[in-house]
């Protein structure tokens, strides 16, 4: 956007807040001088829109009484940043369930938005899930996000170019099914044809998407935020490690979310009171085991080290640690 056409819609938001406007004050938030307000003024009429000259010792310009806005145009990019926005608002307990504001403000914003856009929002929003309350956001491209969601929706296809954490960039064909947040980041997980086997991409790293012909059927099973918080627990790793902890899953969890830990029941245990403490079987990916000692005595269970002795050695180390410090005077 030029720097004179800014200035003109600048000058429209001033003077859509209401009153008088003097030529001093406009002249001095839109850093001209008055000949070029005036200017601005002019193109303002040329655009239908009845902007007012009040004479007078207090004159300056005004909208016409009565005046509608016209309807509210936002960007690809800035219609997400809004909606997005109120979602996470709502997902972090910004608001209350009580507190239907950011749900009208979002309805508002959905009235007034050109059809087609308001559609492929939709369509993000539906395809749309959240493993956990969302941090601060690493935001895709909102064409990428667009394009992909449509894909969801439709059960298409789609062409993507993906850059991997080795800066590697390349085209990739995936069937989408769903696209998941999770600890601030936008993924979409869906079927790698080429393997048949389930692929999950971080957003923010796909530089550009393209709907291809044909269509899919999407897995049956688990849906897709429990497929990418399972794909993250059993990811390939430096060390495997496996343990049994005495407690709940509740109790585990706390410390262990589905992200990083997965967690079963021995069949005896099967159909338990959930609230029932019991032996359970945990087991982790990591590429590092010092972060573990203290948080398995954080979770102050009682616990058995499978694998690796490695952990058991530094699990000992601590709780040497530990007992020294406690009997010193």
């Amino acid at each position: 956007m030029s720097r004179p056409t800014g200035r003109v819609l600048t000058l429209l938001e001033l003077l859509q807040s209401g009153g008088v406007r003097t030529m001093a004050e406009l002249a001095d938030r839109l850093g001209v001088d008055g000949r070029t307000v005036r200017r601005y003024v002019d193109h303002l009429i040329d655009l239908d829109i009845p902007v007012e000259a009040v004479r007078g010792r207090h004159g300056g310009y005004r909208l016409a009484p009565g005046y509608r806005l016209p309807p509210l145009m936002l960007s690809d990019d800035e219609a997400l940043a809004v909606l997005f926005g109120l979602i996470a608002g709502r997902r972090t307990g910004l608001t209350t369930a009580a507190d239907t504001a950011s749900e009208t403000a979002a309805a508002k914003i959905r009235r007034v938005l050109p059809e087609r856009l308001a559609r492929r929002l939709d369509t993000v929003l539906e395809s749309l899930a959240f493993t956990e309350p969302p941090g601060e956001f690493t935001t895709p491209d909102a064409g990428v996000l667009l394009t992909i969601a449509d894909s969801v929706h439709h059960r298409r296809p789609v062409s993507i170019r993906y850059t991997d954490r080795d800066d590697r960039r390349r085209d990739r064909t995936l069937h989408p099914y769903g696209i998941v947040t999770h600890s601030g980041r936008w993924y979409v997980i869906g079927t790698d044809p080429e393997i048949g086997e389930d692929r999950t991409f971080r957003l923010d790293r796909v530089a550009h998407a393209r709907t291809l012909p044909g269509s899919f059927e999407a897995p049956a099973g688990p849906d897709p935020a429990q497929r990418v918080l399972s794909g993250f627990a059993t990811a390939a790793y430096r060390h495997e490690v496996t343990l049994r902890i005495h407690g709940t899953v509740a109790q585990i969890r706390a410390r262990l979310p589905g992200s990083v830990a997965t967690i079963t029941e021995p069949a005896s245990a099967a159909g338990s009171d959930p609230a029932t403490e019991r032996w359970l079987h945990v087991e982790l990916r990591v590429e590092r085991l010092d972060w573990l000692p203290p948080l398995l005595a954080s979770l102050d269970r009682p616990f058995v080290i499978e694998r690796p002795d490695e952990l058991r050695d530094l699990v000992v180390a601590l709780a040497d640690r530990l007992a020294s410090s406690a009997r010193q005077a």
